[in-house]
């Protein structure tokens, strides 16, 4: 029976690199293929270039249209030319995670045998991520970068950049994340996981092999982790409880607005994104610990030559302000160059990606400074 995929196929601009990387988890992962899109044009100096980090359900179609979902680029309004990042004047890389199903290596991605990975692809963790877009920028000549900006697991990546390579990024945006993922995050991504495991259609992660993937379950998924990006406040500013043309208890499906909200965000999700990449990030973000790696949290940012900007929301429940402020004070112990802003919005953890004009002035100033001090 043929293969039945939860989105079309599609051609990814990519680098492969025979000789791939070895992976936290101790496999040598080779070869390692690394799809991405640029945008504006990197100068001769090569000092220009900006790397954005995507989120868990990102990819690398940051500022053009999505191919697949035809929409446009999920940070469209912040990248561009003229806009706080400005194309015009900076060349920026965006870059399909290690392990997700934009067309860089994973899950998805066939190994030599012809036959996709699934759940034999190994586990890896956000540094793995990291040392996958190292090898991107080093193909490219870069061997500095002007800044490196992303939110929420797009941040995670901002900060195990800055740990892991300081010489190789003069600014950093880490935004809307954390240092590790706090216990109720583990809870909520374990109740997405069990949800795919239960999908009669998962065939414990062979789904392909049987025409079918496990769309209840990944849709369930979905549905659990966007309440968690969204604040109360938000939810009944746009629903409330509003009613679905129903205007008595009928006990049938959705009834109220947020019902239907919920079941089409889910929906929509199951025809863009692999179910076995969800099981593998998610849980590169649960692993992901900076003081654990360094010993502490200080200890990660020590003698660091990179500046920072930190940025939260303040109705961001997800990864609230203290989770900033942590690291702000670890940054300040470690005598690093940071500047802090609390955002203050009802749009959840969601505010990152939309319409704050504070947020993109903010940001955009960092980065207008971080260009001026290279010579940009």
């Amino acid at each position: 029976m043929s293969a039945i995929q939860p989105f079309p196929e599609v051609e990814h601009q990519g680098a492969t690199f025979a000789q791939g990387l070895m992976l936290d988890c101790g496999v040598q992962l080779a070869p390692v293929t690394v799809a991405y899109q640029t945008y504006g044009r990197l100068n001769a100096a090569r000092s220009n270039a900006i790397l954005v980090c995507h989120a868990l359900t990102g990819d690398q179609y940051v500022a053009d249209t999505q191919p697949v979902t035809s929409k446009p680029g999920w940070w469209a309004n912040l990248i561009g030319p003229g806009l706080p990042v400005d194309t015009d004047r900076f060349f920026v890389i965006c870059a399909n995670v290690l392990g997700g199903c934009m067309g860089s290596t994973g899950p998805r991605e066939k190994r030599a045998d012809g036959t996709p990975w699934g759940t034999d692809f190994p586990t890896i963790t956000i540094r793995d991520m990291v040392r996958a877009q190292k090898l991107l920028t080093d193909s490219l000549g870069i061997e500095r970068l002007l800044a490196v900006i992303g939110g929420s697991m797009g941040g995670m990546q901002v900060l195990e950049w800055a740990a892991t390579f300081p010489a190789s990024v003069f600014a950093a945006a880490p935004i809307a994340c954390a240092s590790h993922h706090s216990a109720q995050n583990i809870a909520f991504h374990e109740v997405g996981r069990a949800a795919i495991h239960s999908d009669p259609d998962y065939f414990a992660g062979r789904y392909w092999e049987h025409g079918a993937i496990p769309a209840q379950g990944l849709s369930v998924a979905r549905m659990v982790a966007h309440i968690t990006y969204l604040s109360e406040a938000a939810l009944t500013r746009k629903f409330g409880r509003k009613l679905r043309g129903a205007n008595a208890v009928t006990f049938l499906e959705d009834v109220f607005e947020v019902q239907s909200y919920l079941r089409y965000q889910g929906s929509s999700f199951v025809r863009r994104f692999d179910a076995n990449s969800y099981l593998t990030i998610t849980r590169a973000m649960d692993y992901f610990d900076l003081a654990a790696e360094h010993g502490s949290l200080a200890q990660a940012f020590l003698k660091t030559p990179t500046r920072f900007f930190v940025a939260s929301f303040s109705s961001d429940w997800l990864f609230p302000t203290r989770e900033s402020r942590a690291l702000v004070r670890a940054m300040n112990a470690a005598a690093a160059r940071v500047s802090f802003v609390e955002i203050t919005s009802d749009k959840g953890h969601d505010a990152f990606l939309l319409d704050e004009p504070e947020f993109h002035a903010a940001l955009g100033g960092f980065v207008a400074g971080a260009a001026r001090a290279v010579g940009v």
